[in-house]
């Protein structure tokens, strides 16, 4: 991975495709005020010096049934290098939990998991995610509703 410094047309790039991953790069190359071709040369640098880590849609869970999301905060019975690798690729492995964040502090990590209903996320708790090495317990958090939700990270300037 190649290191580049950003200028303010980087930062453009980054900002425009940000808030919509599927804009052509012709519209990106006018929206930034450069031609399309070190446009796209400019896209594919930030992508190898791995400022653009991938492009996804962003779906409604629940209009695809997944009714219940929890922040679950998991303790660990050993925090050794070695167990704590173990506990992130078993997450890895496990389609429900959508992320798994290490903490400093009185919990070892905080997944977000999404489930259909209480009663498959009650299965899931119980048959997979107790059942990982090393988990010694898990509080469970379920999400009532979302005031923002905002993905990346504020590169935009006015």
């Amino acid at each position: 991975m190649k290191r580049i410094k950003l200028d303010k047309i980087d930062r453009k790039i980054l900002c425009n495709l940000q808030a919509d991953g599927r804009m052509t790069n012709v519209d990106l190359s006018k929206s930034v005020g450069i031609s399309a071709p070190p446009c796209l040369r400019r896209v594919r640098a930030l992508e190898e010096a791995g400022f653009i880590k991938g492009y996804f849609a962003r779906l409604d869970g629940m209009a695809l049934g997944y009714n219940l999301s929890v922040f679950a905060l998991i303790k660990l019975t050993s925090q050794a290098e070695g167990d704590l690798k173990v506990f992130e690729n078993a997450c890895q492995d496990i389609r429900q939990i959508r992320e798994c964040h290490m903490l400093s502090g009185e919990v070892d990590f905080m997944l977000r998991i999404v489930a259909k209903d209480w009663e498959s996320y009650q299965t899931f708790l119980t048959e997979e995610l107790t059942q990982i090495a090393n988990v010694t317990s898990v509080k469970t958090m379920p999400l009532v509703r979302s005031a923002k939700e905002k993905p990346g990270i504020p590169i935009c300037v006015d």
